[in-house]
């Protein structure tokens, strides 16, 4: 019988209430569903439904959906049969029939195929399967707890999910809170992986953490929760090297390199910089520059539409005769022969 490894951290509310929903579910034999990001302990909210069950002595067996190929997770869930394919010189127990009895946790449900979401739902709704190559129909009583971070009802929405395997998934469906939802747990969670790492390192006791190295911690958002907080505090232990003195630096960041240059880069050309800056130094033209343009330009369009005759033109835009061969001269566009009459 395999043992919790060790139990989800912390004394937030946004967390007691995914423990109580937990521990309300654990004794309720149906399927149930678990989602929340990355890193926010999905695989410890399986074993907390499975060891808080009436099936805590039966086997708890777990595996990732994403980790294998579709054949190769087809024959891992539902067994093969010896001769099913190359290769396959014996009988194989799935991890379906190990998990008679018990749990079996399904992480990273999203990337199942839809071939084998068929095979699943027969599983979950009848208790029932062949295994591969096999023609016999195998029974077992095996409770399913799926876990994801996926939208799950998007993929169904898209068609790469199935809805009734959804439905029959979602008895209930445990939310996990983010670790930016819990930020009063992160001391707690960063004390117990450095107490952890200390012990790893060969240091007699974890010095602790100074404030203004608990404040780093805090103010991070953390997109990889807790498995990012762990990796983080390990990280820095292992890089302050020093047991006696309360740990000062925080690297959150293992990808920033020390030689990165923090001056400024030379330009790719120098023309381009000469050329904006000549163009900088244009002047903006003023309103009543902007205005003469418009006016020049409006003045020449209906020239141009009354083939340059100048009263017809000068009707169509309501002046006079001397209003508009002010306006000709004033803008320079006597320079074609102009038809008056």
């Amino acid at each position: 019988m395999s043992r919790p490894s060790e139990s989800m951290i912390g004394n937030s509310a946004a967390l007691a209430r995914a423990l109580d929903h937990l521990s309300q579910l654990a004794p309720v034999n149906r399927p149930i569903l678990v989602l929340g990001e990355r890193g926010t302990g999905k695989e410890l909210a399986a074993e907390r439904l499975h060891f808080l069950s009436t099936r805590w002595d039966a086997p708890l067996v777990k595996v990732n959906c994403a980790a294998m190929a579709e054949s190769l997770l087809e024959s891992e869930l539902f067994g093969h049969e010896a001769g099913a394919f190359t290769g396959a010189t014996r009988n194989h127990q799935g991890r379906f029939e190990r998990a008679d009895g018990g749990t079996l946790f399904l992480d990273e449900l999203g990337t199942m195929s839809m071939r084998l979401q068929e095979k699943l739902l027969r599983l979950v709704e009848y208790g029932e399967f062949e295994r591969v190559g096999g023609q016999e129909t195998l029974q077992v009583d095996v409770r399913v707890v799926a876990a994801t971070n996926a939208d799950l009802r998007a993929l169904a929405a898209r068609g790469e999910f199935r809805h009734d395997l959804l439905d029959r998934l979602s008895f209930d469906v445990v939310h996990l809170p983010a670790l930016r939802d819990r930020p009063e747990d992160i001391p707690e969670l960063a004390e117990h992986f450095a107490i952890q790492m200390s012990a790893e390192l060969g240091w007699e006791l974890f010095p602790g953490f100074d404030d203004a190295a608990l404040q780093a911690l805090q103010d991070f958002s953390w997109p990889g929760n807790i498995r990012e907080l762990k990796n983080a505090v390990e990280r820095s232990l292992y890089r302050w090297g020093d047991s006696e003195n309360a740990v000062a630096e925080i690297v959150l960041d293992p990808f920033v390199s020390p030689f990165e240059s923090t001056g400024p880069e030379p330009p790719a050309s120098t023309e381009a910089p000469r050329v904006a800056a000549e163009q900088k130094q244009e002047p903006e033209p003023s309103f009543s520059e902007q205005v003469a343009r418009l006016e020049r330009r409006l003045l020449a369009r209906a020239l141009d539409a009354n083939g340059h005759n100048q009263r017809r033109t000068a009707d169509a835009l309501g002046l006079s005769y001397d209003q508009l061969r002010g306006l000709v001269r004033k803008y320079d566009l006597g320079g074609r022969r102009r038809s008056t009459g």
